[in-house]
């Protein structure tokens, strides 16, 4: 990728930036002294674990830090003025037109009382960009069209909650760039996103760089980086710590932090290996410049059994499409068969609105197909004649790990609470369920000390340990997980991985695990199978599938997947696994 050159004024210039609130950090600054240069045509990207502080510098720069934050700096102009002490009217002028913002949790920023075509309009319309209705609709059109929305006339009469999760985030993206702003600030825009929408979502961004806008981008997905950024800073607690040209700082990281998330990327080469013990041994000099990465073995796994703790059968599902004319239907499964054995675990891949979120709530009970059925512990699990009373009993085997626990879990409930909710039906004794909460807890690394504590004063990473933590409560047969780890960083995502294949190792349990990350899944599950248009194109073993993909559509997947620059690296490395 060509670089700007460096002798374009700045879209953004900023020198010295701290960032603090009176009531935070004990009045300590959560940002301190970031230099960030942004200029037409280029992208930054800004790395690093949650709470680094890359989101809270982003949102610096259109005016929305939050309120009481102090922001001071030597430098700091976007688009050749000086804002720091911009009133809240400038700040109001800027977004949307000079900058727009693509945030990560489109159900949350999209408005639920509106159509997507009119939020995506709101702009053109608030900034008089263009005055005639007949235009503001082409361009609603034509700006859906090139994130990749399908039937965009249709999809514009349609309301956030209809839309899939990909479509919602393409939908935001679309709202961002529809007054043609010179800087795009998109803070984790391809988090919810399958492989080969992230591909289209990124030629949008990269399209803008070639426009000459500018893209400032936060991504924990290093591959995604990889592949758009042409400057990379790497943050931690506050600070930068590494920075430079991408190849520069992905090949050749100078700090510790940053070489521990690249080690920690799952691979072909981590499997049944600890993803959050990896580290990068540089090369001796007999063996040249090619640096070996180390990683610890997991636990021996469960031996497994022949034994069928689920089994699907021909289900099928269809819904009635809205905005469209007549009593149009949406096929959303048709005629799809699997099973799980003891001890096993199965992954799925597929884009979004292929089916996968649609069959694993017909597996958890949630949703009846309209054809077919779902045995589970050899018992009648789903169908049109199962009553919700007949499979009580069974419930509490069948468990949940959700994308968003945030939003799964009850914001009243402590941990206590959420962990004795899956022990319910253990009929424990008040002490009884407190030493099992606490064993628990410390199976998947926290402690008592998390007891008391509310979802909303935990991390990320924390929230979804809890959330493993209740879904293993009541030892079931079978854990569904819903992209369990598609919303965390690097290292959280490496120590979540190890932790769930460690227990399962462990304890046997089976996993259905869904997600849109081929290496997390390469990393992690026995089998896969590869869903397309409510239909399974593909499946098998999960190297086969990886190495020697039969239909189109995977070896599509396969091809559309970011590779992080230096890969090869470790293919080519010695495979010093201890």
């Amino acid at each position: 990728m060509t670089h700007p050159s460096n002798s374009q004024n700045p879209l953004v210039d900023i020198r010295g930036l701290s960032i603090r609130f009176p009531h935070a950090n004990g009045g300590a600054p959560l940002v301190r002294g970031v230099d960030l240069t942004i200029r037409p045509g280029e992208c930054v990207a800004l790395v690093g674990e949650s709470g680094s502080g890359k989101s809270l510098t982003a949102r610096s720069l259109i005016g929305l830090a939050g309120p009481g934050a102090q922001v001071d700096a030597a430098r700091f102009e976007v688009g050749g003025r000086a804002a720091l002490n911009f009133t809240v009217h400038e700040w109001r002028a800027l977004r949307g037109t000079f900058a727009g913002l693509v945030m990560q949790d489109a159900l949350v920023s999209l408005d639920p009382l509106r159509t997507i075509g009119v939020e995506i309009a709101e702009v053109l319309k608030h900034h008089r960009v263009l005055r005639s209705r007949r235009e503001r609709l082409a361009r609603v059109s034509a700006v859906m069209g090139d994130v990749g929305i399908p039937e965009p006339a249709r999809r514009a009469k349609q309301y956030a909650h209809e839309l899939s999760g990909g479509l919602r985030q393409r939908a935001l993206i679309a709202s961002a760039i529809a007054a043609g702003p010179a800087l795009v600030i998109a803070d984790e825009p391809t988090t919810a996103l399958d492989v080969t929408v992230q591909a289209q979502v990124l030629a949008v961004l990269k399209a803008r760089l070639e426009l000459g806008v500018g893209v400032l981008l936060i991504s924990h997905d290093l591959g995604v980086v990889s592949g758009i950024a042409h400057r990379v800073l790497v943050m931690y607690d506050g600070n930068v710590v590494d920075s430079g040209a991408t190849a520069d700082v992905l090949n050749h990281p100078t700090h510790p932090y940053t070489r521990q998330l690249l080690a920690a990327q799952p691979s072909a080469q981590s499997r049944g290996h600890r993803l959050s013990s990896a580290r990068i041994v540089p090369a001796s000099r007999e063996e040249g410049h090619v640096p070996s990465i180390v990683r610890d073995p997991l636990p021996p796994r469960f031996g497994g059994s022949q034994r069928t703790v689920l089994r699907v059968d021909g289900i099928g599902k269809t819904y009635r499409r809205r905005g469209g004319d007549g009593e149009q239907r949406f096929t959303a499964l048709d005629g799809v068969s699997f099973f799980v054995r003891e001890g096993e675990v199965l992954g799925i891949v597929g884009e979004s609105g292929s089916g996968k979120s649609t069959c694993a709530n017909i597996v958890l009970g949630l949703l009846a197909p309209d054809a077919g059925s779902v045995h589970f512990v050899d018992s009648r699990w789903n169908g049109r004649d199962v009553k919700e009373h007949e499979r009580r009993a069974l419930r509490p085997r069948l468990q949940y790990i959700p994308q968003d626990p945030l939003s799964s879990f009850d914001p009243r409930h402590t941990v206590r609470q959420l962990l004795e909710e899956g022990l319910f039906y253990q009929r424990l004794s008040k002490s009884g369920l407190l030493a099992r909460s606490v064993e628990l807890l410390e199976q998947v690394g926290l402690g008592a000390a998390f007891l008391e504590r509310r979802p909303v004063s935990l991390s990320g990473g924390q929230r979804q340990r809890v959330a493993i933590a209740r879904a293993l409560a009541p030892e079931p047969a079978l854990i569904v997980c819903d992209e369990p780890v598609s919303a965390l960083d690097v290292y959280v995502q490496a120590q979540v991985l190890d932790l769930l294949a460690s227990l399962q190792a462990r304890l046997g349990t089976s996993l259905l695990f869904i997600s849109h990350d081929l290496d997390v899944i390469r990393h992690l599950s026995d089998r896969v199978l590869v869903f397309k248009a409510g239909r399974i194109v593909e499946e098998g073993d999960v190297e086969r599938v990886f190495a020697r993909p039969q239909h189109a559509y995977t070896r599509l997947l396969m091809a559309s997947t970011p590779a992080l620059h230096g890969r090869e690296r470790e293919q080519r490395g010695r495979a010093e696994l201890v």
